[in-house]
């Protein structure tokens, strides 16, 4: 067995499951990884003074410090299936955790440990590769959005991906945007207030950029004018 494919594995695998020495390493490139995604996936959430949202992989908390960046008077959850990264998120965030903005949980995706109708807003960024079963999964996000909420999902586009060793189909699930919408789909949003859009960020990156509305909000004109190129894929339903 050579060494790179190796090498390769593990870090899927620690992708997936950051924890111990590796998962301190992995946490670090998440947040170099994620800056871009999670800059454009925040804006998207249109986020107002009062709203409660979850960042569900929250990671070792970059996405939670601008989430409270972008939205001072937000109360923000991090939900992380990996202890690992619930400690990087506590020690990156301990102002806010403090101050009572943000509250972090340690817990599996496929029953967040929420209400229903509690949050107005859900923030995944580079996670979705690793949900066995992403129609719970969406389907629990919906169930805790409030009608009006919005969930902002980014992933790496299938395109990309396959031009990473690390990202093999045994660690990461591929997704092009029929792909990306069918698994939204399947957790309940309707067809209609999904908007999936194509962006480069950088490095030679393609992602694609998802929103899904809960009834009671129309696409965002964020989501909108997004789409008013040949970038956004709309359905053909």
């Amino acid at each position: 067995m050579s060494t790179l494919p190796a090498l390769s594995r593990a870090l899927g695998r620690q992708l997936r499951s950051p924890n111990g020495i590796g998962g301190h390493l992995v946490g670090r490139l998440m947040r170099l990884a994620n800056a871009r995604p999670n800059a454009l996936a925040i804006q998207a959430l249109a986020l107002q003074p009062g709203h409660h949202v979850l960042e569900v992989g929250c990671g070792p908390g970059h996405g939670l410090r601008l989430l409270c960046k972008r939205q001072p008077r937000a109360l923000v959850h991090g939900l992380d299936r990996s202890a690992a990264m619930i400690a990087q998120a506590q020690a990156a965030n301990r102002r806010a955790i403090r101050d009572g903005h943000v509250r972090l949980y340690h817990g599996r995706f496929e029953r967040l440990p929420f209400e229903s109708a509690t949050m107005d807003a859900v923030l995944a960024v580079n996670v979705a590769y690793f949900w066995q079963d992403a129609p719970t999964i969406v389907g629990e996000i919906r169930r805790v959005l409030r009608p009006g909420g919005r969930l902002s999902l980014y992933v790496t586009d299938a395109e990309t991906m396959r031009r990473w060793p690390f990202a093999e189909a045994a660690t990461h699930r591929h997704f092009d945007p029929s792909g990306l919408r069918q698994t939204l789909e399947a957790g309940g949003f309707e067809t209609g207030r999904i908007a999936i859009r194509r962006q480069a960020v950088g490095l030679g990156v393609l992602g694609l950029l998802a929103t899904a509305d809960t009834p009671d909000r129309a696409i965002s004109s964020t989501m909108t004018s997004l789409c008013d190129s040949d970038n956004c894929v709309r359905s053909t339903k």
